[in-house]
Order: structure tokens, then C-alpha cells, then sequence
């Protein structure tokens, strides 16, 4: 059944970097999702052009939000720019003013560079934490999945060497509590499970292979299964995403960054989406970088944006009726 433009979702969708494949890839979603939602894309009109086979960028239920915030003459694609960092974070910054107005429902945000907003002065590791210090949201977590996985992390972009010293049991609660929430107000999930990882091999033997398992994650288990919460472990990393992507579990929490992206891209990183929990809206995106190499030319792969799309309407309209 077609659905009718009144009950449609509104989806922003920022293009992020200039330079990189958001562009590309925006063009080439838009062209294939007619229909799904009505759509407002915030970005720089001339670079959508440059990037597209529609010349005249016009797209059934699609408004282009033109900030013009590229100098013509001098632009490329493929290229670290501070110029090209600061347009993109002005155009997160005008999807959230959409967000406020009501004017979208939710947010598509293509691939950033962190090197380039970190030259305009934009000290943050990503969107996650640029969106959570804007909304004043202090819950905030990245959820990685695809059609077989969904991996929460505890640790983002930091190194591996603080992972360690970062943990502790109100992050680690608070990742899990939030993680079994959005499971259920944006997956509809019924008491959903989840496995956690441990962060050492083996999830230490019982702390032969480090502590952390015992003195952190441990026990905050044991509180949140007496709140009633189904959350096992701590396993193995191998073992709780093999027992997830068997279906035994709804969703795995890792601890940090590559436990949780090693799994999900070797399961196929072309459906891949990037979703942060705990915000007061939706917002996806791809689960790819600026890919500066193919931002031009063509061969930029659509199907990650595409997933992140398909997934931002079929969370919004879950809470919708949450």
C-alpha cells in the first residue's frame, strides 16, 4: 500500500564533508527511495550537482536546503579542508534547528571528516558526541548493526590503551540500560536480551586475563538482572556476537570500537548503519567514512545510506507509536 503524503516521515539528510561521497551517495539514495518518505536535503546545492546525474536536482517529496557555503572556483572533491569541515558542521547545525521546528522527524547524516572539522576548530571525534553536547544529552550511545547484528559500544573513539581506564559502572550501566530502551521504544522489542562482552580474552578466565570482568562488569549485571532486565555475560567478545548473530541474543554491548566493528563488516559492511541511542529523535548513518578516494567518478556504493534511511522511518514511526 503507497503511504499518504500527511502520515509520510520527514527525513533531513545532511550530505557532511563536501568533498567525500556523502554527495554521491545522497543523489543516488534520493533516486531510488521515492516514495518512502518526504525528504529535505541540507547541504551545498552546486556540490549535490557536481556530484549527480540530476543536473536539476528535482526529486519527488525532496526540499534542498542550500546553504551555498563552498567557494565554486576552487572546489574538489577528494581533498582535507578546514573550509570543507566547517560547512559540514553547519549543516548539523541547520538539521538540528529542523529537528526544533518540527520541519523533520528524524536524521540522516552523511560521512564527516574528523581531520577536517578538527582544522575549522570543531574538536569532537564524530557526530555522536557533537549531537550529544547540542542536545544536551548525557546518555548518549552508538549502536552498530546490520540485518544480523546490533552492537552497542561502551567506548568509542578513544585509544585502545584508555579503553581500560575509562570503564566503569555507571558508563557501563548506563550503555545497557539505554541500549534495552531503544530496543524496545525503537525496535519495538518485547524484554529484549543482551549479550554482553567482556574486555579482555576469554572475558579473563575469572581473572586470570585482567579484572575488569569481575570488579566492573560483573556486577553491574547482577544489578540490572535483579531489576528484572535479561542481560548475560560477561562473555567472551567471540562468543556473545557469534550467540547474537545466531539469534539467541537481540543485541550484543561491546567495549570498545573494533570489537564491535571487526564482526559487523565481515558480515557485510555495504548494509551497515550507524544509529545513536538516547537522543530525542532518530538519527542514522552509514556505516562508512568520507571514502575521499571515490568521491568522485562514480563509484561511490549507495547501499549503506540507503539501509541508514530505510531504518531512520521505520524507527520514527516505532516511536511514533511507542
Amino acid at each position: 500500500m503507497p503511504i499518504s503524503r500527511s502520515s509520510r516521515v520527514k527525513v533531513g539528510i545532511t550530505i557532511g564533508d563536501p568533498s567525500g561521497v556523502g554527495p554521491a551517495i545522497t543523489n543516488m539514495a534520493l533516486a531510488q527511495l521515492e516514495g518512502l518518505a518526504d525528504f529535505v536535503v541540507i547541504g551545498d546545492a552546486h556540490v549535490l550537482r557536481l556530484a549527480g546525474a540530476n543536473r536539476n536536482l528535482k526529486y519527488p517529496g525532496v526540499r534542498i536546503v542550500d546553504k551555498a557555503n563552498i567557494l565554486r572556483r576552487v572546489f574538489k572533491f577528494g581533498k582535507i579542508s578546514a573550509e570543507y569541515g566547517r560547512a559540514s558542521m553547519e549543516y548539523l547545525d541547520i538539521a538540528l534547528e529542523l529537528i526544533k521546528t518540527k520541519e523533520i522527524d528524524c536524521l540522516v547524516t552523511c560521512p564527516i571528516s574528523k581531520e577536517s572539522i578538527n582544522k575549522a576548530g570543531f574538536h569532537f571525534s564524530g557526530h555522536t558526541e557533537y549531537l550529544s553536547l547540542s542536545t544536551h544529552t548525557k546518555d548518549t550511545v552508538m549502536m552498530l548493526l546490520n540485518s544480523s547484528l546490533k552492537i552497542s559500544l561502551v567506548t568509542r573513539h578513544i585509544p585502545v590503551a584508555e579503553v581500560s581506564l575509562k570503564l566503569n559502572k555507571r558508563l557501563v550501566s548506563g550503555v545497557i540500560l539505554v541500549t534495552v530502551q531503544s530496543l524496545e521504544k525503537l525496535f519495538s522489542m518485547h524484554k529484549p536480551k543482551v549479550a554482553v562482552c567482556g574486555l579482555n580474552p576469554h572475558a579473563s578466565d575469572h581473572g586470570v586475563i585482567g579484572d575488569e570482568e569481575e570488579k566492573v562488569i560483573e556486577p553491574v549485571l547482577k544489578a540490572l538482572r535483579r531489576r528484572g532486565l535479561c542481560v548475560h555475560g560477561p562473555f567472551s567478545a567471540d562468543v556473545a556476537i557469534a550467540k547474537t548473530n545466531r539469534g539467541e541474543y537481540d543485541a550484543a554491548v561491546a567495549m570498545y570500537h573494533d570489537q564491535a566493528l571487526i564482526p559487523l563488516k565481515l558480515a557485510g559492511d555495504y548494509g551497515g548503519v550507524n544509529i545513536t541511542l538516547g537522543l530525542p529523535f532518530v538519527r542514522t548513518s552509514p556505516l562508512h567514512g568520507t571514502a575521499f578516494d571515490i568521491a568522485a567518478g562514480g563509484r561511490a556504493n549507495p547501499a549503506s545510506l540507503k539501509e541508514a534511511i530505510k531504518l531512520a522511518v521505520k524507527c520514527t514511526q516505532n516511536l511514533k507509536r511507542a
